[in-house]
């Protein structure tokens, strides 16, 4: 087993299907067929099953997936440090307007401490933005949220966030609140949040009570500390001291959350600069789990995936 091999399986679990990780990594799918037998032949498993829609991870497969991914980051992070010119590259990382002020301080101080020459630049954007911007080489890493299937990019879901009720506190909203008093709760939220949601609610035939749709956090967040609205949002969002006049209510009855997601293009997922970077993300999402950023406070609303 030698790094080559790792990045051929984690490019074909990537893509999904040997034909898609054949074109991402530029190799003929016959040798790259014969690459997955080979490893599975030294493994002594069989780490994908094949189908008429692509291949599936067993359960070895999985578990050699997430250490093939550390051992290429590994990797990519010690090529970075030993080369004089590949640590003074630039890096566009995009990340939606919920997620900029809670995820990237911390990532810009670790790429401080342990990558001081490269240049990391930010694009805040939407999910469908980033995607489109990451397909045209625009942006090198993006994190997203529940992205659309089929698209010929990486996707490493990183956590799941529950959705919560945001009031003002002179609402004397309760901590917990049911999903039909939820529908009752006239709501401001943005486009994106929204179509996350109704998917959600549509089987069990419940419509929120939307007053308006507003594409802007910040305006949002505004409108509901001025103390006459309200909104449902991802629960990191008003996760700082500078909200204590809202309350932040769960919903029971039903799992409202989103899946936030690292995207990179496949055919560059292994670029040493793109890797060290996806694994600062990836320490610093976790770091933000455990401090609970993306909970309610108790075990199991957010988790690492």
């Amino acid at each position: 087993m030698n790094l080559r091999t790792l990045k051929y399986f984690v490019a074909i679990v990537d893509a999904g299907s040997l034909t898609a990780a054949a074109i991402a990594v530029s190799i003929a799918q016959p040798a790259l067929t014969r690459q997955l037998r080979e490893l599975e032949e030294e493994m002594g498993v069989q780490l994908v099953q094949r189908g008429p829609r692509g291949v599936r991870l067993t359960q070895a497969g999985a578990t050699l997936y997430a250490s093939a991914r550390r051992m290429l980051a590994e990797a990519a992070r010690v090529k970075l440090q030993l080369s004089g010119s590949a640590g003074k590259r630039e890096v566009v990382l995009g990340a939606s307007p919920t997620l900029t002020r809670v995820l990237l301080p911390g990532v810009f101080e670790r790429c401080h401490e342990t990558l001081a020459d490269m240049r990391l630049l930010i694009q805040e954007a939407f999910t469908p933005q980033l995607l489109k911007a990451l397909e045209r080489s625009l942006c090198d890493v993006a994190v997203v949220t529940n992205p659309e299937p089929d698209r010929a990019l990486s996707m490493e879901p990183l956590l799941a966030e529950p959705f919560a009720l945001v009031t003002p506190l002179a609402r004397d909203t309760p901590a917990v609140v049911a999903l039909a008093d939820l529908a009752e709760v006239p709501l401001l939220m943005t486009r994106l949040h929204r179509d996350i949601v109704d998917r959600t609610l549509a089987p069990l035939n419940t419509r929120l009570k939307i007053q308006a749709e507003v594409d802007s956090v910040d305006t949002i967040r505004e409108l509901v500390l001025q103390g006459r609205r309200a909104t449902l949002m991802p629960i990191s969002v008003f996760r700082d001291r500078r909200y204590r006049d809202v309350r932040i209510s769960e919903i029971s009855g039903v799992q409202l959350h989103r899946m936030l997601v690292l995207a990179t293009r496949i055919d560059n997922a292994q670029d040493p600069a793109i890797s060290v970077i996806c694994d600062v993300v990836r320490d610093e999402a976790s770091a933000l789990i455990a401090q609970g950023y993306f909970s309610f406070g108790r075990e199991g609303e957010a988790r690492s995936l």
